[in-house]
């Protein structure tokens, strides 16, 4: 079957449900809605905090189906190594789990490891997730159709981490002995906490930041991560998330005359000018994500992870945001317009605003697409009580239906909790599980200590992984203690493990 893409047809446009896309490295998690045609996104690395790397490049040649016996055939996976400070044999190795994107940006971008490493003698290496960057099962036809897509997923994606780690202790010269460790960040959080669950002979320890592995169907309210989004905009700015809830409303009512739609565009300086009833709904979706974005990249310093933006960014688009109710609609989507400046064009460098782009390309969209409509499905909905937004309800048929479409296939909605154990995570050990306050995938995480060796740490004023970047003098003190803790059971795992028979 042939993945069905064209604008206008059935599956060409997922406007009943979001797809969650999770992106990692100096990671995120991002909400889509999954349009007619897949969005154009331009490079964003963040240089800002980056220091130099590095690495050297290999090739592994792994099983296209490691659980079956009638596919044969065998892949190129990518995976990078780091062995500056790995000067002694048995050395630990910190193991990062690739997950839907090029490895070299989260290389890039996952500065916590490339700090660490001296102190703790660790050799670094980052693996690339089958389907993405470099490693690609079927090359250039591995997205041509359902069929080839038939081996991405997280099982198959686990399993060349297992096959990758005993290759690498059984031909690395002094590795053999070595405690691995596993370090991701979002789906890749997600991976290295399911490595440990599944594989634990493989890797002694497992730190899954801001993982949200309680996000699926009857753990956790489907209305959470957004209630999370709009907490960090009440906090940041007075009347702020009662304004982006009026807007909607107000959007509304310009947008159902011509001359309203053209005010509209100028207004907000688009690229595209908005022509329709559907393109101002694609507006207001578009606006929706950007607000998500802000609230899981609300970093204390500038940085550039998906945009541009200034410290503390949701402060400063609320800085527009603070009208009283007397506000008129036209005055209230000014400030919107300007809020929304804050965002893609801090830089001032932007001539208008690209409704088609709100993050970086340096990450699998079309794969993450197939993971959430066969097993990664994380139901997201909004009540416009709670939090901000548009009231949405979480519409599984709709969501079956829409993938039924797009791939021709169907989501297993239990799957998930049935293959990784759901909320019960008693039997396992050595995982640490860190959230920020003001990441709204915290809400799909988990924030409490399950047992003395699967605990999590909290970071009130850390956003989406903050602990997983290089660190900064504006750094809250509680990522300092964080990474000072995520530390502390590294070098615990290691020893016991050298206890070990």
């Amino acid at each position: 079957m042939e993945l069905n893409l064209k604008a206008g047809s059935p599956g060409g446009g997922m406007s009943a449900w979001k797809v969650v896309l999770l992106l990692v490295g100096v990671q995120c998690l991002h909400v889509v809605a999954l349009k007619s045609q897949l969005f154009t996104r331009g490079d964003a690395l963040d240089y800002s905090s980056r220091k130099a790397v590095d690495y050297k490049t290999f090739y592994l040649n792994q099983k296209i189906d490691h659980f079956g016996f009638f596919e044969n055939g065998t892949f190129k996976q990518r995976y990078l190594v780091a062995d500056q400070h790995w000067h002694q044999a048995g050395g630990p190795i910190l193991f990062y789990t690739g997950n839907e994107g090029d490895i070299t940006w989260f290389c890039n971008n996952t500065g916590f490891m490339w700090q660490v490493a001296e102190e703790l003698g660790a050799m670094l290496v980052f693996a690339e997730h089958r389907y993405y960057g470099d490693s690609m099962p079927f090359g250039p036809d591995s997205y041509s159709d359902s069929k080839h897509l038939n081996y991405l997923s997280s099982e198959q994606a686990l399993a060349d981490f297992a096959v990758l780690i005993r290759e690498l202790k059984g031909s690395w010269p002094g590795a053999r002995s070595s405690a691995v460790i596993a370090v991701g960040g979002s789906y890749g959080g997600m991976l290295a906490a399911w490595l440990r669950m599944k594989y634990p002979s493989v890797v002694v320890g497992a730190l899954a930041a801001s993982a949200p592995i309680w996000q699926f169907p009857g753990m956790v309210p489907c209305g959470d991560f957004h209630r999370i989004v709009s907490q960090d905009f009440a906090a940041s700015g007075p009347n702020c998330d009662v304004n982006i809830r009026r807007s909607w409303g107000a959007i509304d009512k310009i947008a159902s005359t011509a001359e309203g739609l053209a005010w509209l565009s100028g207004t907000f300086s688009l690229c595209a000018p908005l022509k329709s009833r559907p393109d101002s709904v694609a507006f207001k979706e578009w606006l929706q994500e950007t607000w998500v974005n802000l609230a899981m990249v609300d970093y204390p310093y500038e940085a550039s992870f998906l945009q541009p933006l200034p410290a503390w960014p949701v402060q400063a688009v609320c800085r527009h945001l603070g009208f009283d109710s007397s506000v008129s609609d036209y005055k209230l989507l000014q400030g919107v317009s300007e809020a929304a400046r804050v965002y893609y064009n801090y830089t001032g460098t932007t001539a208008c605003l690209n409704t088609s782009s709100t993050a970086t390309g340096s990450l699998g969209f079309l794969g993450w697409y197939y993971q959430a409509c066969t097993e990664m499905v994380m139901p997201l909905c909004t009540d416009g009580v709670q939090d901000m937004f548009e009231p949405q309800a979480w519409d599984f048929q709709a969501f079956s239906d829409e993938c039924q479409a797009l791939f021709g296939v169907r989501p297993r909605a239990s799957w998930a909790e049935t293959q990784y154990g759901g909320k019960d995570l008693s039997a396992h050990s050595n995982i640490i599980f860190s959230n920020g306050g003001l990441d709204p995938w915290s809400g799909g995480g988990v924030t409490r200590n399950i047992s003395d060796s699967v605990v999590a740490i909290v970071i009130p004023q850390g956003a989406h992984h903050l602990d997983l970047r290089y660190d900064n003098e504006r750094d809250p003190p509680a990522v300092r203690r964080a990474r000072a803790l995520e530390v502390d059971y590294f070098k615990a795992w290691v020893r016991q493990a050298r206890r070990a028979p």
